[in-house]
């Protein structure tokens, strides 16, 4: 079957009655102003009715401007990242912008190699959610001149804008959730100490320990997934015989403790209540749902674009550092101490 040819500019301001440049004018959203607001919702409304899309190729060539940003995640299987992503392609979308998304993992060569093959795509900024603390993606971004912002993770140098959650202010809520039903004995599985959510949050636990007069175990794990967080969840149930509930630095590390407890025979929370971090999409589905520090991902993603929009469009060179407010959601993987001591129920830790 053949396929129907794509509509032109020169078709559209036929069926308008207006020149291929007023439809032009119209269908660029830095331009719209220029063009009469009946004249221009005319045009917008037979673009749509036609399918039309615009040559990116062609535009490119005349303006010198892809209108294409490039995003990179360290692991695109990871469900945080969707609702990020989600809000990134609406922020840019109200500006004519559409996303390039590159699954480029953890390792810093694998992430320059997609940073230059997206130069040659003449991408006009990039979106990281893959930095280190200290990233020489970003310094290489930075010789090169291109606009970049980071989201959810920030690097400790501060040399481009970042969006992320209040880290220490997420571990303080757990903290606090858990030692107002009585838990003294709480652990931590912290995240890799590489990342800025690794280590923000490790410190955020122990400030918010230290606050109640406590100091808790913690075990690090390599990366931020449910397989990682399976071995130091065990290491610290062994360590700690006592230990009575475990704050974890993300969602996915946090099932690697509800693995290590199924295995270990303990239940959750009978004998160990668990906390995760960041609310990522189905947690309320497991069993039990898991009470976790809430993280606005798409919130995030649409400062993150829109932060990025404004330097495109001021060609600013100050950074900024926007901190998002996280919220506590308790679900089943909490309950109070006292419950905890009458159920009657030795945990095996061997």
């Amino acid at each position: 079957m053949k396929l129907k040819a794509p509509a032109t500019l020169k078709q559209i301001a036929a069926l308008a009655g207006v020149h291929t440049s007023t439809v032009s004018r119209a269908l660029d959203p830095e331009k719209r102003h220029l063009v009469a607001e009946d004249v221009a919702q005319r045009v917008a409304e037979l673009a749509r009715s036609l399918a039309y899309r615009p040559n990116r190729v062609a535009t490119t060539l005349k303006t010198g401007r892809s209108r294409l940003i490039g995003v990179l995640l360290p692991d695109i299987a990871n469900p945080v990242f969707a609702p990020i992503l989600s809000g990134i392609a609406e922020a840019l979308a109200t500006d004519g912008y559409a996303p390039i998304v590159v699954d480029a993992g953890n390792d810093a060569s694998r992430q320059f190699a997609f940073v230059e093959n997206l130069l040659v795509q003449r991408v006009e900024g990039l979106i990281l959610a893959t930095v280190s603390s200290e990233d020489d993606v970003v310094a290489h971004c930075v010789r090169r001149g291109l606009p970049v912002v980071l989201v959810n993770r920030s690097e400790f140098r501060n040399r481009v804008s970042s969006v992320v959650s209040d880290d220490e202010r997420g571990m303080l809520i757990a903290v606090d959730h858990l030692t107002s039903l009585g838990h003294r004995q709480i652990g931590h599985i912290a995240g890799p100490r590489n990342t800025s959510t690794g280590v923000l949050r490790k410190e955020g636990f122990a400030k918010a320990m230290a606050r109640h007069g406590l100091k808790g175990p913690t075990e690090e794990a390599e990366r931020f997934t449910r397989d990682c967080g399976l071995a130091p969840a065990r290491a610290l149930i062994r360590k700690a015989k006592r230990l009575t509930a475990v704050v974890a630095a993300n969602d996915l590390l946090a099932l690697g403790v509800l693995d290590a407890l199924h295995e270990m025979n303990l239940r959750c929370p009978d004998d160990i209540s668990v906390v995760g971090h960041n609310d990522m999409p189905l947690v309320d589905l497991i069993s039990p749902p898991l009470t976790t520090v809430r993280i606005e991902h798409r919130a995030m993603g649409r400062e993150a674009a829109g932060l990025l929009l404004k330097e495109l469009g001021a060609r600013k060179t100050a950074s900024s550092r926007l901190v998002l407010e996280p919220q506590l959601i308790v679900r089943g993987s909490t309950k109070a101490i006292a419950a905890v001591a009458t159920a009657g129920r030795q945990p095996s830790r061997v």
